[in-house]
């Protein structure tokens, strides 16, 4: 097991979702349930999975869960550019995302790079 509130790669996700979430508040009323939902998901699944993975026994089931966390951040990344092409969310809020969203899935395939290590 891993100790979660060390994690850095964890503090960015979270960071990130505190982010989206405020950006997602302001889309149309029309896309709480559609767009503005499937975006939440996904946000909140980076930093779940990476939780869950951390508490897991092994490292290669950490490595596993980095997987889906890695998975969810570029099915986030497939709504905030959508979202940014309907001129839902600004240029700028898109590009803000993108950027950290970009560090963290770097950070992801760090981490599962030294995991993988450990049990190959």
């Amino acid at each position: 097991m891993h100790k979660l509130e060390e994690l850095k790669v964890w503090h960015r996700a979270m960071e990130l979702t505190v982010l989206v979430f405020q950006v997602v508040s302001d889309l149309p009323p029309e896309e709480k349930y559609g767009l503005a939902s499937q975006i939440k998901r996904s946000v909140v699944s980076i930093a779940s999975n990476i939780a869950e993975g951390a508490g897991r026994n092994t490292d290669k089931e950490f490595y596993h869960f980095l997987g889906m966390a890695s998975g969810s951040s570029y099915e986030l990344l497939t709504q905030i550019l959508i979202a940014a092409k309907l001129n839902m969310i600004n240029k700028q809020q898109a590009e803000v995302i993108y950027l950290e969203l970009t560090q963290i899935q770097k950070m992801i395939y760090g981490f599962q790079r030294k995991l993988a290590k450990n049990f190959k």
